[in-house]
């Protein structure tokens, strides 16, 4: 019966009302998320503001915190990526396996998946022990405080990396079984921990020794740990769904290749961004503009965060109005979705627009010089990037998720990276940062070309019968 209310209400109720019933628990997940790093990043730029008062730094030193947090960007990018990959990988098997009533072969997924997570934590584990110098001296001056920052800062989350992969595949197990409250409680538990950690450690409160950045890189690690935990405890104790047995996390060939055939697309769709990262760290070097790229990235997540949750939500949606054959919700759900993304993209573009100094000052008051140009050019893609967003996620919706990860490497590495560097050699920062609404631009163009294709191939068939 309450399969029936639910599609009843995918096909019934309002649009407007059904996208937002969706989509605000979503968005309020992510928004705790990017909270979480923008206080994180808040810290260690009050930080790097005490060290330059009291020790008279300049240059890249004067935030050499802020940008050892952008060198390890791509590390914890790709983290991430290689974790919520694997996790979609297994949740797609699990949700078949569990929709087939087989509990036996959803236990062994789930086992899989836990040797698969622990496979990938050896690989960022050696990283860590053995890499770190090598990474950040691509992107910084060795012997520097920058570099001395990062080599500390990604050792220890590289290091001690098991907590978000077990915590990310936690999360997707609850996930699976429609236990979604509880994943998000399992997110919550990390991120509050790291936020009442980050100051303790860094500054030296209650009697804590001050650690600067690596007391950042250590509650960020205990955070990770502690939502893990949370995710194993709240699983053993609500999922009766799946039962994590030891036995079958010892490798199965058949298994681990049916994850890994829908779990690595996934992943290299995410790591992307974190090749973008890397390489526009090793363009903005010579500029000693790293931090404030680093600075950036954590702002914009707060525009970009509620987008992506609206997206999650107009998906759904008109993913069952396609196989329910109702033309005129699918139209009325892309047009809600792509109108609201780019308001509040304008709402974002007008702040980073009147008030770029403030929200740079909430991190280091040395940065608004290099800064306050680039949010402001940079922001003027938003609007662009909110319409790509939705328009590109209808594509996925009716099932043509390639043009998705195609979109991606249209704009962040076909477009981005050879833009940005062509305006490097002008030798001015200020051109640099124009290779974003550049991309975004033409990733725009793509996304009409690409939407207008699909909706001519699936929706405008002439088979396809409008149900009213």
């Amino acid at each position: 019966m309450e399969e029936i209310r639910q599609e009843n209400k995918m096909g019934t109720m309002k649009i407007p009302k059904l996208l937002f019933s969706i989509s605000i628990p979503i968005i309020i997940s992510m928004l705790v998320q990017a909270l979480y790093n923008i206080v994180d990043a808040v810290f260690v730029g009050r930080y790097d503001q005490l060290q330059t008062d009291a020790n008279s730094l300049i240059g890249t030193d004067s935030v050499a915190g802020t940008t050892a947090l952008g060198f390890a960007f791509p590390v914890q990018m790709l983290m991430i990526a290689v974790a919520t990959g694997l996790g979609v990988g297994m949740n797609a098997l699990l949700s078949r396996a569990l929709g087939q009533k087989d509990k036996k072969r959803a236990d062994l997924i789930a086992g899989q998946g836990m040797f698969l997570v622990g496979a990938a934590y050896i690989l960022f584990l050696a990283f860590g022990l053995f890499f770190t110098d090598f990474f950040v001296s691509v992107q910084s001056t060795d012997g520097s405080l920058a570099y001395q920052y990062g080599v500390d800062y990604i050792s220890i989350v590289s290091i001690f990396s098991i907590g978000v992969f077990v915590q990310v595949t936690m999360e997707r197990l609850l996930q699976a079984t429609g236990k979604s409250m509880l994943s998000m409680v399992t997110q919550l538990s990390g991120a509050i921990t790291n936020i009442i950690l980050d100051p303790i450690l860094i500054f030296g409160y209650l009697g804590a020794p001050e650690m600067g950045i690596k007391g950042a890189a250590i509650a960020t690690v205990i955070g990770q740990a502690v939502a893990a935990i949370t995710g194993i405890i709240l699983n053993l104790a609500a999922n009766k769904e799946i039962t994590l047995i030891l036995k079958n996390f010892l490798p199965k060939g058949k298994v681990l290749g049916e994850i890994l055939v829908i779990g690595i697309p996934a992943v290299l769709m995410q790591a992307i961004s974190s090749v973008m990262s890397f390489t526009m760290n090793i363009i903005l070097k010579p500029f000693d503009a790293v931090a404030v790229f680093a600075v950036y990235f954590k702002l914009q997540s707060f525009v970009f965060m509620p987008v992506f949750g609206l997206n999650n939500g107009m998906i759904p949606i008109i993913a069952y109005n396609y196989g329910a054959k109702k033309k005129d919700r699918i139209y009325a759900t892309m047009k809600l979705s792509a109108i609201s993304a780019v308001a509040y993209m304008l709402l974002g573009f007008a702040i980073f627009q009147i008030f770029p100094a403030e929200l740079l000052g909430i991190f280091n008051d040395s940065m608004t010089e290099i800064g306050v140009p680039a949010l402001r050019i940079i922001s003027i893609s938003f609007m662009l990037a909110g319409f790509s967003i939705v328009s590109i996620s209808t594509c996925q919706a009716l099932g043509k998720s390639i043009y998705s990860l195609v979109v991606s490497v249209i704009r962040q590495l076909v477009m981005l990276i050879p833009a940005a560097y062509l305006l490097s050699l002008a030798g001015n920062v200020d051109a640099i940062w124009w290779a974003f609404p550049i991309a975004e631009l033409v990733g725009c163009t793509s996304c009409i070309i690409f939407v207008i294709h699909v909706l001519k191939n699936t929706i405008g068939k002439k088979e396809f019968s409008e149900l009213k």
